[in-house]
C-alpha cells in the first residue's frame, strides 16, 4: 500500500512577509498625499510668492537715490489699478529710507509706499505704529507673505524681508483689496519708471553749452565792451 504525503497549505504573500517589512509599505503608500507648510505655517499651495521682484540695484539707481540721502537697497515702485504716482512725494523716510505716494483722480484718494530698516514678527507687529498714527491699537493678519495691519482709520500691509520693511499704507477710504494689489506689485524701477521716479544725479546729465550774450555774432568773437550814449 503507498502511502499518501500531504503537502502543508500555501500561505499568502502578505503573512509571509516578516512584521518588520510590512509597516514601512504601509507608510510608503500614505507619501505625498500632505502639503508641507511654508514658513508662516501656511500650506505649499497657498503660500504667495514674495511681492518684490528684481531685487538687483542698478548704478544708475544707486547714483540717484544716494544724491537725495535715500539708502539705494529701499527703492521699489508699484501701482494698482486707478492709481499714479505722484512724483512730488518723492522723497526721504527717517534716516535714509524711501517714501512715495500713488493718487486716484477719481476717487481722490491716495496710498503711500515706504520702505526702510526694520523687521515685523507676530509679537512685534502690534506694537508698530500703522501709517503715520501714533501707537494706538493695532490688529494684525497675517496674509500670504505679509501683514494686515488695521489702526482703525488707517490700515496697511507691510512686507518684511532682508533686513527691511515695505509697507503700504492709506485711510480706510482705500480698499483693502488695493493695497493688496500694490503689495503685489512692488518691484525694482525700470529705466523709465527711475526717470519718472528720482531725478540724475548732479553731474551725470547731459549739459547744454552756455551763451554769453557779450560775443558778437559775426567777428574774431572778441566781447562787445561798447557803451551807448552816455556810457
Amino acid at each position: 500500500m503507498s502511502r499518501v504525503r500531504r503537502l502543508p497549505p500555501r500561505r499568502s504573500l502578505p503573512s509571509l512577509l516578516p512584521p518588520l517589512l510590512v509597516v514601512p509599505v504601509l507608510l510608503l503608500t500614505g507619501c505625498g498625499k500632505e502639503k508641507a507648510p511654508s514658513a508662516d505655517g501656511a500650506t505649499a499651495s497657498t503660500a504667495k510668492t514674495p511681492a518684490p521682484t528684481g531685487t538687483a540695484v542698478s548704478e544708475e539707481l544707486a547714483d540717484r537715490a544716494t544724491a537725495l540721502g535715500i539708502a539705494p537697497e529701499h527703492v521699489y515702485v508699484t501701482g494698482a489699478p486707478g492709481f499714479a504716482l505722484a512724483q512730488q512725494s518723492v522723497g526721504v523716510s527717517g534716516d535714509d529710507g524711501f517714501s512715495a505716494s500713488y493718487f486716484s483722480r477719481s476717487t481722490g484718494t491716495h496710498f503711500t509706499l515706504t520702505v526702510d530698516h526694520g523687521s515685523m514678527t507676530a509679537a512685534s507687529c502690534p506694537g508698530q505704529a500703522v501709517g503715520d498714527l501714533g501707537r494706538g491699537p493695532t490688529e494684525c493678519e497675517r496674509d500670504g507673505d505679509a501683514w494686515y495691519r488695521d489702526g482703525r482709520s488707517q490700515h496697511e500691509y507691510a512686507l518684511a524681508r532682508d533686513g527691511q520693511v515695505i509697507r503700504l499704507s492709506a485711510d480706510s477710504g482705500v480698499p483693502r483689496a488695493t493695497l493688496r494689489a500694490a503689495v503685489d506689485a512692488v518691484h525694482r524701477p525700470s529705466g523709465d519708471e527711475l526717470d519718472a521716479l528720482l531725478p540724475p544725479a548732479a553731474g551725470t546729465g547731459p549739459t547744454a553749452p552756455v551763451e554769453r550774450g557779450d560775443l558778437p555774432p559775426e567777428g574774431d568773437g572778441a566781447p562787445n565792451n561798447g557803451v551807448g550814449v552816455g556810457g
